[in-house]
């Protein structure tokens, strides 16, 4: 009898155990079980152009002017011009009681007339002002890490922002006496242009100073590029199988968003670069995931930094292959091509 209820005793035992591994299979396990999908943002190669040229922003303003005053006390005679009237140096404007003749030492234009025929004027009174429209000079602050790129008789361009149009020059100036800002010192370049009817001082200006450029190259955004510890550059591309496998590529120029490819991808590929890890479940299986995923993987490629040579305040400056450690799959980065 007794050994009839220990073997009851058992199988309710392994009932209740087979219960308990039934429900933990079918119940348990997958709120223990998680997921993760990964999605990609794509990049295409596209043909186009690098250039890395310096560009500073200033504002257009009169090299040449003078005003025109009385010399003595007296009454104004005659006026010989009017506002607006070009002028050459020598030009008559104003004749006073005085025997006094005020005349343009200058080339220009009349920007204001401020007398009269009759007028009773003191001495050192403003007759008139005289200003040169056609050259005029436009000062930039050249940062320390670029003033070495700048020097006298440097070739450049001279863009008015608001109408778009652009003017050959060259840097006829720079201050050397620097004027800092925090940590960084600025000094002062001025390029003087000459200029054509209706750019007026005051006026926002860029100043482009060329440097190396390429043309008709494969280029692709920087954002999908990735080096493994040699600093091998390389992306993600899908092979004949849609399997991502990664490709090597040569790179050239860069301009700080996009980057020549010398070799390894043509026009029109895609390339792909992990954006987003999408995990579904919880339980234990997904707080070690996560745990594992925040963890410091030395296989996982490394974008984004990029050791160029030279500085990189007020334009972007060229590299060849840029140096960084890491390999492995690419981090995320910003959609688009």
């Amino acid at each position: 009898m007794k050994r009839k209820r220990k073997w009851i005793r058992r199988v309710v035992w392994l009932a209740i155990l087979a219960l308990i591994g039934c429900g933990v299979y079918f119940i348990g396990l997958p709120m223990l079980q998680s997921s993760v999908t990964t999605t990609y943002d794509t990049y295409t190669a596209t043909t186009g152009s690098i250039s890395n040229d310096l560009s500073f922003s200033g504002s257009f303003a009169l090299k040449h002017s003078e005003t025109l005053t009385a010399s003595s006390a007296a009454t104004v005679r005659a006026i010989y011009v009017s506002e607006g009237d070009n002028v050459t140096s020598g030009d008559r404007i104003a004749r006073l009681s005085d025997g006094e003749t005020v005349k343009a030492s200058i080339d220009g234009t009349v920007n204001t007339l401020d007398v009269a025929a009759g007028d009773e004027i003191a001495a050192g009174q403003q007759i008139a002002q005289i200003a040169d429209f056609s050259t005029q000079s436009v000062s930039i602050r050249v940062d320390e890490y670029d003033i070495g790129e700048v020097s006298v008789g440097q070739a450049c361009t001279v863009t008015a922002t608001a109408q778009e149009r652009t003017f050959e020059a060259e840097i006829s100036s720079i201050n050397y006496v620097s004027q800092s800002t925090g940590n960084v010192a600025y000094y002062t370049a001025t390029a003087d242009v000459e200029v054509g009817e209706g750019i007026y001082p005051g006026m926002q200006a860029t100043i482009t100073i060329p440097r190396d450029s390429v043309e008709n190259v494969v280029i692709l955004k920087m954002d999908a590029l990735s080096f493994d510890r040699t600093n091998q550059a390389y992306v993600w591309m899908k092979d004949e199988n849609d399997e991502l496998t990664q490709v090597n590529v040569e790179v050239g120029m860069d301009n700080g968003s996009y980057v020549e490819i010398v070799s390894g991808l043509k026009d029109g590929d895609t390339v792909y670069v992990e954006a987003e890890e999408e995990e579904t479940g919880s339980g234990i299986l997904s707080l070690f995931s996560g745990l594992q995923r925040n963890q410091f993987n030395p296989e996982r490629g490394n974008r984004g930094n990029w050791n160029r040579d030279g500085g990189n305040a007020g334009g972007n400056n060229g590299g060849n292959a840029p140096g960084m450690p890491g390999g492995g799959m690419p981090g995320g980065g910003p959609g688009g091509n």
